[in-house]
């Protein structure tokens, strides 16, 4: 029989997902030596503490599986920086797992939790994985745009979405991308509508430690009537600056994380041990209440030097490394179009907002990322001034 050249078609969960944004600015950048302020990376280095207890463990070990919810001395450090920065205590044994990053921890959670036909509110614009996570898994994503231009929240909306079919309600604080936090009321709203419920929450904090104000610093973990139902995400490559390292975290009540490691054990099963190693030596020590501090320094400077040198309007942001910026009195181009051609024409890669939502959106906002040494940030201001 004569072999045929025609494809096998394969019609996945995900068929309609295209290339991220975020790969695709980033190759951009690359293709035009653009200076990249797309995606959230920092380019300065990490404490070289850090990296020369992570050069020891290489050396002498362990090299072999690290328990399946991670290594002891590591969810131990974790779970006290929990008990210190929200006097919210978790168990180490039996409430905290180590994941491949915060991504692998989310995909878990919806794993864990949703069924087909299970509806999930996001708030949006939304970190891109959770709309085709919430379809992987047979749910139903149901959208609540944040108000442009501060990024509120509409609880009069929320109210009106939350139905019998709803499962689980996603929320990011501090939020990616607008860089803005959740206040005390709306937590305290979210908890009245959810109580006598058994409505999920997924709480995406992996900017936790990046609040420029640390009495503004909240989290659902303050929250009995939310912490009872919250699985918290967290991510150690935002707090040590290594993004490469893919390691992150979830906290949840114990009840929660039995069935959250089920999924978690057949996902991956365990995580990088050295690393973990050294960043058990490591976050002890570790002074995380500066970090709010060195990125409001860095926010504080580009939202001056933007607002003085350049015709982008920047917006302000209360956490996270994002900064957003408005173009309009520059050009009435569609956010993609422009972003396109801010980095080919004038050497600097951002994301737009658009790609952040589920439905059209064009507000002529764009964000970058001030993540970056301050090299980095003043060549892209340089670039940006003349626009």
């Amino acid at each position: 029989m004569p072999e045929s050249n025609k494809p096998i078609s394969l019609n996945g969960n995900l068929s309609h997902v295209q290339e991220t944004i975020f790969s695709k600015m980033s190759a951009l950048a690359t293709k035009h030596e653009a200076v990249n302020l797309s995606q959230g990376f920092p380019d300065f280095p990490a404490d070289p503490e850090l990296l020369d207890r992570a050069k020891h463990y290489m050396e002498v070990g362990p090299h072999q599986y690290a328990p399946m919810p991670g290594d002891l001395g590591f969810r131990k450090a974790l779970c006290n920086i929990s008990e210190s920065e929200f006097q919210s205590p978790y168990n180490a044994e039996n409430e905290i797992c180590i994941t491949a990053g915060a991504t692998q921890a989310i995909g878990t959670v919806l794993a864990t939790a949703i069924r087909e036909g299970d509806e999930v509110l996001v708030f949006s614009p939304a970190y891109d994985c959770y709309f085709p996570m919430i379809e992987l898994y047979g749910g139903r994503p149901i959208t609540i745009k944040l108000q442009h231009p501060d990024y509120s929240v509409d609880w009069e909306q929320v109210k009106r979405l939350i139905s019998h079919r709803t499962k689980m309600i996603i929320i990011n604080s501090p939020h990616n991308p607008s860089g803005r936090l959740w206040k005390d009321d709306d937590f305290r709203q979210l908890q009245e509508i959810v109580a006598d419920s058994s409505i999920l929450i997924l709480a995406d904090e992996v900017y936790e430690h990046l609040v420029f104000d640390p009495n503004q610093k909240r989290s659902v973990r303050q929250y009995p009537e939310l912490r009872k139902r919250s699985f918290v995400v967290g991510s150690l490559g935002k707090t040590v600056h290594l993004t490469g390292w893919k390691i992150g975290y979830c906290l949840a009540p114990e009840n929660m994380m039995r069935e959250f490691k089920k999924v978690h054990q057949y996902f991956v099963f365990s995580i990088n041990h050295p690393l973990q190693k050294a960043l058990a030596d490591y976050l002890p020590q570790a002074n995380l209440v500066e970090l709010g501090t060195v990125f409001k320094t860095k926010h504080d400077w580009l939202y001056k030097a933007l607002k003085e040198e350049t015709r982008f309007k920047p917006l302000v942001s209360e956490g996270t490394y994002f900064m957003l910026v408005d173009y309009s009195d520059l050009s009435q181009d569609s956010e993609l179009a422009f972003a396109e051609k801010l980095t080919i024409d004038h050497g600097v890669a951002s994301i737009p907002l658009s790609p952040f939502y589920r439905d059209p959106v064009d507000h002529k906002v764009l964000r970058l990322c001030f993540a970056k040494n301050d090299d980095t940030l003043k060549a892209a201001l340089s670039k940006l001034a003349q626009v």
